[in-house]
């Protein structure tokens, strides 16, 4: 057993439910990563898997993990391909006007000495394009909140965070970045963004596929599970997510 759920496993593959709070790469100023828990989820291999792609440290569900080489090689391109498909849940404290949409916004990184760096919607900065559709909308008047489902086409750094708050109005509930008040947790002690399902094509091959479990975190928020999409038919996701930390 390990610590980690494992949500797909074959010879050159893992996808494994991410914890939120658990970053993929070490912190600078130290502290627990995946890294830590690679050792334990060689299970019976030689090498310890590689994470092909990177979610944000609050970031919960699918990460993609490569067994050898080659198949972290053919990962790799098949992000490159875009024969990766990827939903996203996310609670936002509002109501959308629109129950579907996509949002297209190019994103560049800034960073100044007192914010420190974040994205911004720039024209010159690399294309953004995420699907989006609400799933369910709970309270009423000020008290409105909303369960969307994110269909990624790129994997821009915090690309969801951004289009969530420049695209529907309203930034991810608890994101500490692009929330109202910078460094604090606005009603949730986490960025509520839960990565709820991945699927890879290889060729001749089964397609890798995953579904992520619905946080115990968005339940709480008031959020009803839903019924996932099917796998396989989630638009493309195009280049590795590098969804660095904030």
């Amino acid at each position: 057993m390990t610590s980690i759920p494992i949500l797909f496993e074959d010879g050159e593959a893992l996808v494994i439910n991410k914890p939120a709070g658990l970053p993929v790469d070490r912190p600078k100023r130290g502290g627990p990563c995946l890294n830590d828990h690679l050792d334990e989820l060689k299970l019976g291999f030689q090498r310890r898997p590689v994470p092909v792609h990177r979610l944000d440290t609050d970031t919960s569900g699918c990460l993609l993990l490569a067994r050898n080489p080659k198949a972290l090689k053919r990962f790799n391109k098949a992000f490159e391909d875009r024969l990766v498909g990827k939903t996203y849940l996310a609670i936002i404290d509002t109501a959308p006007a629109e129950t579907s949409g996509t949002i297209a916004l190019s994103l560049s990184k800034i960073s100044s000495a007192e914010k420190g760096w974040r994205m911004i919607a720039a024209k010159k900065g690399k294309p953004a394009i995420s699907h989006w559709e609400l799933i369910e909308t709970i309270g009423e008047g000020a008290k409105v909140r909303s369960l969307i489902r994110f269909r990624p086409e790129t994997g821009r750094t915090h690309q969801l965070r951004v289009h969530s708050l420049l695209g529907l109005g309203a930034p991810l509930l608890g994101d500490p970045v692009y929330g109202p008040v910078r460094g604090q947790n606005k009603g949730a002690p986490r960025t509520m963004l839960h990565a709820e399902t991945f699927t890879v094509e290889r060729g001749n091959k089964p397609a890798i596929t995953a579904v992520a479990p619905f946080p115990e975190d968005f339940l709480r928020a008031g959020l009803t599970a839903p019924t996932p999409p099917e796998i396989g038919q989630e638009r493309p996701a195009a280049e590795p997510q590098h969804e660095a930390d904030g």
